[in-house]
């Protein structure tokens, strides 16, 4: 089975296209326009469920079949979808059954998109059923290169608590536990008389009279997340038996907006990765919110190179304020993406919609037309990426890893926990972000990962903890913040003082949280700010590095150090966490990328510049793409040739505010032209 899209020329560039939208005299314009803007693929069909089969069992494909041909004759690759990410209102209201169950028990009707449940078998069978149709129909089609299954798994349904599902739980959860004991072992069920002794008690975590059971919470994510999974699983499977040589992928949502499905399972069951990333408009930061996203997706990729299915031109449609990009921005986005092993980005969508809930979402094409500044930055981005077919297939050069757990961050968004305040990504993010400033590229990895490539890793409250072998095992440079093994996988909690297993490699014991009232900060010995959470540590053998100055912990350890492995235990903030980022980073030998501003001042971290600098690297080479996301022009250490312009590039090079560079790196002894060769070491 391929792993990419086939014949694709160079970095993928294109988006979804809906030419069901627009009268077919529009359809020619279009590919001529797409060639014109460098367009090589598109996503076709997402939401054509409706007009593919107006009627139960009655199929009209001569649409898609007009459509699927303009685009071969214009040289434009497919991912083909299966049409099959919202159910047509003949199913929904021939089959009420089939439409998804909130917690209250309100059943979800038709009217916007995703209102099927999972586990139905009328919907699995006809989704099913389609992609099969599709599939023989289109096999031999020259346009086709992917499927596309689905699209956005679980945005607006991720749990349905019909009683369809609640059979299915259960048989789930006889699967995991064997017995009704196994599971009420697993559930704590001795605590408020919830033992069950019968399987048909136990049922969907519905709305209860207060805290539902922190057991069955965790269980059904983790059942609703592979419900899902296997309804992909089950098209994709049709797919692969059809049509063998083409890859199916899905589009993840990977990024702040989104925490909902397993993504590290789901990512083993895909031939290649997708991601969909809107930036949080109103957030100064959100390059970096991108670039973390981004690194995410290239882990959950294992490292090979992926596809960013979606991303926005300018303005979405669904924050509550849509700021428009500023000039430049969509390009750097793009390349951001690129730079950090995207083989290529696709944006929602094509051509602007006149109707419907998202027709002030923005487009390729937008409503103004060509003659907008949107389009005409589409079509500088397209000719740039045709002189970049030399990054395909090449890789991210990281050091650092952060371990990334979507059971923990369930976890710990559960209620009855220390504090409400305690956000798992903003924890993750403030970590990545420090990293991303002191101009360190990062990997992402699951937990239980090999760890061995790495000088520095961070775990960042890793709630969920059974084995800890493959952490007291790790002979680099670890740092570890507060909320980590806390619990079992089954939210048990281990005893005798946190951080539970890991205790003895930290050389520490927290006897009890303290979290912070809100918007109460507390200030460390060394001038550092806390907010959220603060905890009374011990320490059994570390160095204290910072201690409490104020607040109710005053005098207690803060921050401590054993060895190589570091313990944060608050929620340090700000240019502190940042020092003591780097400080870890430089103890572990790590490699920084620094730059310097125009005016020659001192070095300092790339992103602390504002510039984002990541190499990547392949058999053809080694290439090194500098994104300025700052306003002032800034010195980039360089050798080797810049592609977009062709100039030669002899030790550095100016990025100017708002800027993209890519660089195809000299090999070490040779030089750019007039300079001299550069000898390993210097």
């Amino acid at each position: 089975m391929t792993s990419w899209p086939t014949g694709l020329p160079g970095l993928a560039w294109g988006a979804d296209y809906n030419p069901e939208q627009w009268p077919e005299e529009v359809w020619d314009a279009d590919v001529e326009l797409m060639r014109a803007s460098g367009v090589n693929l598109v996503s076709l069909g997402i939401f054509s469920w409706a007009l593919l089969e107006p009627r139960e069992g009655e199929r009209d494909f001569a649409w898609l079949d007009r459509a699927m041909d303009r685009l071969a004759e214009g040289g434009i690759r497919v991912d083909l979808a299966t049409a099959t990410a919202a159910p047509p209102p003949w199913m929904t209201t021939d089959h009420p059954e089939v439409r998804p169950v909130r917690e209250d028990g309100v059943r979800l009707t038709h009217g916007s998109r995703q209102a099927y449940c999972p586990t139905s078998e009328v919907y699995r069978t006809r989704a099913v059923a389609l992609a099969r149709a599709l599939a023989e129909r289109y096999r031999d089609h020259p346009a086709l290169s992917a499927w596309h299954v689905g699209n956005e798994y679980g945005c607006h349904v991720p749990r349905c608590y019909c009683d369809n599902c609640a059979e299915a739980f259960r048989t789930w959860l006889r699967e995991r536990y064997g017995d009704l004991d196994g599971l009420n072992e697993a559930w704590g069920t001795l605590f408020w008389s919830q033992r069950y002794s019968a399987w048909e008690q136990v049922v969907p975590p519905r709305v209860t009279p207060t805290f539902g059971n922190p057991g069955q919470l965790l269980d059904f994510n983790r059942f609703a997340s592979d419900a899902l999974l296997e309804l992909f699983k089950a098209e994709r499977d049709v797919l692969h038996e059809v049509t063998p040589g083409v890859p199916v992928t899905t589009n993840f949502m990977v990024g702040w907006t989104f925490a909902d499905l397993d993504y590290w399972a789901w990512a083993k069951e895909m031939d290649f990765v997708s991601n969909d990333h809107y930036t949080r408009s109103e957030d100064p930061d959100r390059h970096i919110e991108l670039a973390m996203a981004a690194d995410l997706t290239r882990g959950l990729a294992g490292g090979r190179p992926w596809l960013l299915m979606e991303q926005s031109t300018s303005a979405v449609n669904w924050q509550p304020r849509n700021i428009a990009k500023l000039p430049g921005e969509q390009r750097r986005n793009s390349f951001s993406h690129v730079a950090r092993g995207a083989d290529g980005t696709l944006f929602f969508q094509w051509r602007q919609s006149k109707a419907g809930a998202e027709r002030f979402h923005s487009a390729m094409v937008p409503h103004g037309g060509e003659d907008t500044r949107v389009h005409r930055e589409v079509r500088r981005v397209g000719a740039e990426y045709a002189k970049l077919d030399e990054l395909l297939g090449s890789t991210v050069d990281a050091s650092v890893a952060i371990v990334y757990d979507w059971h923990s961050r369930w976890s710990l968004g559960q209620e009855a926990t220390p504090t409400a305040d305690f956000s798992y990504q903003e924890n993750v993010f403030g970590l990545y972000r420090a990293l991303w400033r002191s101009g360190v590229t990062v990997d992402f990895v699951p937990s239980g990962a090999d760890l061995s490539g790495y000088k520095a890793v961070v775990v960042p409250s890793l709630f969920l903890l059974d084995d800890a072998e493959w952490l007291t095992s790790y002979t680099g440079h670890l740092l570890v913040t507060h909320l980590t093994a806390i619990t079992d996988t089954r939210g048990h909690v281990h005893l005798g003082g946190y951080p539970g297993l890991i205790g003895g490699l930290l050389g520490v014991r927290t006897e009890e949280f303290h979290p912070l009232r809100a918007g109460e900060v507390v200030r460390l010995d060394d001038g550092g700010e806390v907010a959220v959470w603060t905890e009374l540590l011990r320490s059994e053998g570390a160095e204290v590095l910072s201690r409490y100055a104020d607040g109710p912990l005053a005098g207690e350890p803060a921050v401590t150090r054993n060895g190589n492995a570091w313990y944060l235990g608050c929620g340090l903030r700000g240019a502190a966490l940042e020092t003591l980022v780097c400080s870890v980073v430089a103890d572990a030998g790590v490699e920084r990328v620094l730059v310097t501003d125009q005016g020659g001042g001192a070095d300092v971290g790339a992103g602390s510049a504002g510039v984002e600098v990541v190499r990547r690297r392949g058999d053809g080479g080694a290439w090194l793409v500098a994104i300025n996301h700052g306003g002032e022009p800034a010195l980039v250490p360089a050798r080797g040739v810049e592609l977009l312009s062709g100039d030669d590039v002899g030790g550095t090079l100016t990025v100017p505010a708002g800027g993209v560079v890519v660089v195809r790196e000299a090999v070490v002894g040779e030089a750019a032209a007039g300079e001299p060769a550069v000898a390993e070491g210097e």
